[in-house]
């Protein structure tokens, strides 16, 4: 990444945290750095590659540093800093979701994440698999839990559902940190 484009994607990052994810655009880049658009344009080339870009900026977050040897502990570490780092940024996971960024960062954890399951005896389609599964948990999660505060649905709406009203008390059960933990030890157990 050259020094220019560092600076629009920093300058993206505070416009996502400042206005959110519907407030990003090159034309607000641009205000925020106090450039001319086509300034931002030259680095980014485009609103998609600039999204590419936010996105793997906010995975980079994901250290890979001291993680546990073990392999379940390594994948749910791996999974856990994945999630703070979605988290640690306003409608991270949007951006993040919004995106097939091919990009170093991004890469680089689901090398880690695929490698640990690899090393827990998973063949390679079962840690490639198993690999988005924890993607795409962690991102529902994390789109849910950045979209609060969500109005809870009655419960009179799941009277005529047998099955959602027997499960109720359940559905709304639970803080976002409990539930992740839960469908990540549910995805890596073996």
């Amino acid at each position: 990444m050259t020094k220019g484009q560092a600076q629009v994607i920093q300058a993206a990052l505070q416009v996502l945290n400042d206005q959110g994810y519907a407030g990003v655009s090159l034309r607000a880049v641009a205000r925020q750095m106090g450039v001319r658009m086509n300034t931002v344009v030259w680095h980014v080339k485009s609103k998609k590659r600039l999204d590419e870009l936010m996105a793997d900026a906010i995975v980079a977050c994901v250290s890979l540093e001291g993680l546990p040897d073990h392999w379940q502990e390594r994948a749910a570490e791996l999974a856990r800093r994945y999630r703070r780092a979605l988290l640690a940024y306003r409608d991270g996971a949007s951006v993040v979701v919004g995106t097939y960024a091919a990009e170093p960062a991004t890469l680089a954890v689901a090398d880690a994440l695929t490698g640990a399951f690899l090393d827990g005896g998973f063949t390679e389609q079962e840690a490639a698999w198993t690999c988005w599964c924890v993607a795409y948990l962690t991102l529902g999660l994390c789109q849910e839990e950045q979209a609060l505060p969500r109005a809870p649905v009655p419960e009179s709406e799941s009277g005529h559902l047998g099955a959602l009203h027997r499960t109720w008390p359940f559905v709304q059960d639970g803080s976002f940190d409990e539930r992740f933990d839960y469908g990540i030890a549910k995805l890596i157990a073996r």
